[in-house]
This record gives structure tokens, sequence and C-alpha cells, in this order.
């Protein structure tokens, strides 16, 4: 399909993925002259009406997600029986990749991606998105490490399909949560589930459930417990194992109830390894072992001296490795008494106060306010709290600081008419106006092409600023039209003059006796006279010869 032209605008260049679900190309948006990344359902996906008007409105409501660690998804679309998806093209390599290369891979990188997935989550469930299909193979990772999430919405639309399609849609049975597998309600604590599978391949290169068939591994994921990744692989600190397990948890009430609540945990997993290392009990562990070793063939010799200094020195190491533990227990026993800072507290919800409101609340639930910036806002009155760093009803460290920014107001501004511009000034003056530009369509016009036919909302109506504008351009390729004149009646020159003006050309001219038109006029024309067609059209017109007279000749000469 490489070199195949969607909606005019976007070229396909070639296949960069092929999934179960959909084949993906590195196009080319001709209109904004950049390289995007074009997602094309499979045949199997589009016979059912009812899943591609599900894939259109999940996939238009991921749209609107704007996050760092989400993939950017500028257009939905059908050509055909062709169904689309328009993307940020991402230079980098699916987490999938990566975790066949480098797993079991080091727990720091681990959790370095996870809290990015979890950032990305977090943005789509507080906009009530569940992504459903969280998996190696949805993740992109860019060569400057930044984590991006694919596909939100669109499992909602795949629905329980995944099951059923076929093998090349095995892999994702192997994330479902156990609500998914039975095909009950799933919610954002199923994307936790998912998330914390995936967190247990990359720690030990292993799925903890597979099997021959799709549905052995689901009944898997609803009976089976999950073994814990440190009986597989070495070195991962406690915590984390904690987490990958209360992520996993087979019922979501025992899970994390945020993704927000899972990355302050892994917060604290990454504050506590820097104090101590990864592998601090298998260390001090080995470390005790080893120098138990040494004391037991210093036993075996006769020097009494080596031996009671050999004793010492165990004696000194048990110590140090026994101080390491208690040091680690402490911390985590101590979240609830504030040791370390980690006495955990749930963030009050500031949003609509005042400053001295939102002081008072945050100091007598154990947290540190400051003012951040001003915002405009719609929906908050000036001077409240408009927006919050930490989120409201998530768990932070005792001490932690909220950075409020309070509402400036509305500030609603007239929208720009653009209709007539030409695209790249529209763009800036979108931008300069403080909005911001939308979807753009691309439709055929006898317009020059880039100049704007259509704009929503329409051009002198009021609007919040950084409200989006969608925008209908002309491709050039258009015919102009021409109003086709009234030619009957018109002597044949007339007729051919009157033609030529309105920008038509004269077609076939035929002759027929006609008891109503005097000879040489024009008695029938090709195109009803106020019809509007392209200029350049031929019209072809019938030119009376007159009354036949009873010896069957024709009265009056012929006009030619």
């Amino acid at each position: 399909m490489s070199n195949k032209l969607l909606a005019g605008r976007y070229e396909l260049i070639e296949k960069i993925g092929d999934g179960g679900m959909a084949v993906v190309y590195k196009a080319k948006d001709k209109l904004l002259n950049r390289y995007i990344a074009i997602k094309i359902l499979r045949p199997e996906f589009t016979k059912d009406a009812s899943f591609v008007e599900n894939f259109k409105r999940e996939s238009q409501a991921a749209a609107g997600l704007s996050h760092p660690n989400i993939v950017a998804v500028y257009d939905v679309g059908r050509e055909g029986n062709i169904n689309y998806i328009v993307m940020e093209l991402i230079d980098g390599r699916t987490l999938s990749d990566i975790i066949a290369e480098e797993a079991p891979m080091d727990y720091r990188k681990v959790i370095d991606i996870t809290r990015q997935v979890a950032s990305a989550l977090s943005v789509a469930h507080n906009n009530k998105i569940i992504h459903r299909d969280v998996k190696p193979q949805n993740i992109m990772i860019t060569k400057d490490g930044t984590v991006k999430l694919a596909d939100f919405g669109i499992a909602k639309a795949v629905n329980d399909a995944t099951l059923s399609t076929g093998s090349k849609i095995i892999g994702s049975v192997h994330y479902f949560s156990p609500e998914q597998a039975r095909g009950n309600y799933v919610d954002e604590r199923s994307d936790i589930y998912s998330l914390g599978i995936v967190m247990y391949e990359m720690l030990t290169g292993k799925v903890p459930f597979d099997g021959d068939n799709p549905v052995t591994v689901a009944l898997k994921h609803i009976n089976e417990e999950i073994k814990p990744p440190s009986e597989l692989v070495s070195g991962i600190p406690p915590q984390l194992e904690r987490s990958v397990m209360k992520c996993a948890n087979k019922f979501q009430t025992n899970r994390y109830t945020s993704a927000g609540e899972l990355i302050e945990d892994l917060d604290n997993i990454e504050f506590v390894t820097k104090i101590v290392g990864n592998t601090f009990f298998n260390d001090a562990a080995a470390t005790v072992e080893r120098k138990k070793n040494d004391s037991d063939e210093l036993d075996n010799k006769s020097d009494k001296k080596k031996k009671k200094k050999a004793g010492k020195k165990k004696k000194v190491i048990i110590g140090i490795a026994a101080a390491l533990v208690l040091l680690i227990a402490l911390f985590f026993i101590g979240k609830s008494v504030g040791l370390f800072g980690g006495d955990s507290k749930v963030v009050p919800d500031l949003s609509g106060m005042t400053y001295e409101q939102a002081e008072k609340t945050a100091t007598k639930d154990g947290f540190k306010i400051k003012k951040g910036s001003g915002v405009y806002s719609p929906d908050v009155a000036k001077d409240r709290v408009a927006q919050q760093s930490l989120e409201a009803g998530t768990k932070h460290r005792k001490g932690s600081t909220i950075t409020v920014n309070l509402s400036k107001g509305s500030k609603a501004g007239t929208l720009p008419n653009l209709i007539g511009k030409k695209y790249d000034e529209a763009e800036k003056i979108i931008k300069k106006n403080g909005y911001k530009l939308g979807i753009v369509k691309e439709v055929t016009s006898t317009e020059p092409a880039g100049t704007i036919l259509k704009q929503d909302p329409e051009g002198g109506v009021e609007a919040d600023k950084g409200t989006k504008i969608n925008i209908t351009v002309s491709d050039g390729k258009g015919k102009e039209k021409g109003t086709v004149p009234t030619l009957t009646g018109k002597t044949l020159e007339q007729a051919k003059s009157a033609i030529a003006s309105a920008g038509f050309q004269v077609g076939n001219i035929s002759y027929n006796n006609s008891d109503i038109y005097g000879s040489g006029y024009v008695m029938y024309q090709q195109y009803s006279a106020g019809s509007s067609l392209d200029k350049g059209t031929t019209i072809d017109i019938e030119v009376s010869k007159g009354k036949e007279s009873s010896d069957g000749s024709t009265n009056g000469n012929i006009e030619r």
C-alpha cells in the first residue's frame, strides 16, 4: 500500500509496524509538510459498523489527550473501506523490543519507565479514559529515553475481539486483568494491573502467565497466583517487588487506587535504594556467608591469633549488615511516624479555594503550599485555586509542597476570521490571538491551494483563550464553476457567443424541424439555463430547420 495517498493528503511511504489489529505506516502529511504515522485497521475489524463507530469515537476522545508521555493523535478518518488514525511519528523502539534485548532489566530503568507510563495513565484516567490494552507493544521509548504510550481508547472499541480474532492478537491476553478476562467491568485499576505485568516482564524477562492459547492464559490470570519476581531473578529491591505484586493483585480493591499513588511508591523506592543500594539484602547475606566461610577456614588453622582476629571481623561484618537491614526496616515501618520523610498523607482538594483557605487546609493536612503563576480559567472564579501540582486524593510524603495556580478569571476573546486567508498566515494569527489550531481538513476547491474555506468555531464569536479552531483548506485542484446561459430562442451565432462568454465550449450542433422556432434559431440546449457546470464543459445544442412542408421540404434557409 506504499505510495498510496489517503484523503488526498497523507502519502504512505513505508510499513513500519504490523500488529494483530492494524498495520502502521510511515507517511507524510503533504498539507503540513511533516512526517507522521498512520495506523490502518485490518479489514476484519471494519465489517462491524458499530465497532467502526466505537473506534472513531474513542480515537477522537484520545485525540484530546495532550501529555509528553502520550503519543499524540492528529486525525481519524475513513476512505472507502480503509479506517485510519493519524498519529505522531516516534523516533524510537517499542518496549517489547527492548525487553527482548535487555531483560532482566536494571531495576532503576524499570522504575523510570514505569513512572512515565503511570504519568500518562494518570492524565488519561483524570479525563475518564481507560486504556484497556497496556502492553510493551504499545509503549515506545525514544532515543532520549522518553516513554510514549500509544493506542488510548482503541481497546474499548475492540472490546472482547482480542480473544477471538486470531493468533496475531494473542499477546494482549498476557497483560489482561482478571476482570477483563472475565468480561467484567474495568476501571483505572485494570490499567494498573496490566502495568504491573509489564513491570514483571521488564524485571524478569518473562510474563507471569503463559499457555498454548489465549483462553488458557486468561484462566490463569483469574485462578492462579503470580510467582514473586525475586524467585526468578535476584537483586530486585523488596519494596519494588511488593509494588509489582500490589499492581498485579487479582482483586481490584487491593491494587493501587490511582496511577498517582503508584508514582509516589516508586519515588519512595528510588529514595531508599539511593541510600543503601539496590541489592542490600542479597549483598548483606552474601557478605555474611562469605565471611562465615572464611572464618571456618581459619578455625582449622592452628594460629589462634588469626582465628581470634577473623572472629572479630565476622562480628563487625554481621553488625554492619544487620544495621543496614534495620535501617531499611525502620524506613518502611517508620513511614507512619515520619521517619526519612516517609509519612504519607492524602493530598487535599484545594480547587476553588482562596489562597488563604488553601494555605490553611494544606497546613492542617501536613503539607506546605506555594503560590504559582496565574492562569486563565473559564470555570474558576478570579483569585481562587484553578490548578494544583499534587493531584487531590493521591498520597504524598508529609511536608511535600503543593504549588497552586490561582485563576485570573475567564479570558474570553473574539475568534479571528480566517476565511480566505492562507494556511501559513492563519496559523500565525491563531497563535498570536492565544488560540490553538485544531483539526485541519483538506477539500477539493477552485480556490488557490492552502486557502481557508471554513472554520469551526466561526470567526467573530467569543471563546476562551486556548480554544481549538478547526479549519478546512483548499487543495487548489477544483475547477471553476460557470452558470449555463439561456440559449433557446437565440440564433446560432448568438448562442455560440453566449456559450463562449460563460466560459463553456460549443458541443455538437444538430438540426431538426420545428413548428415553434423559426429556421436558424436554437430550440434545444443540453443543460438547463441557470445550472452550474465546470467551466470548459461542452454544451450540445439543436437548431430549428423551420416547419416541414407537405412535400417534405424545409421552409427557410438553414444557418450553419
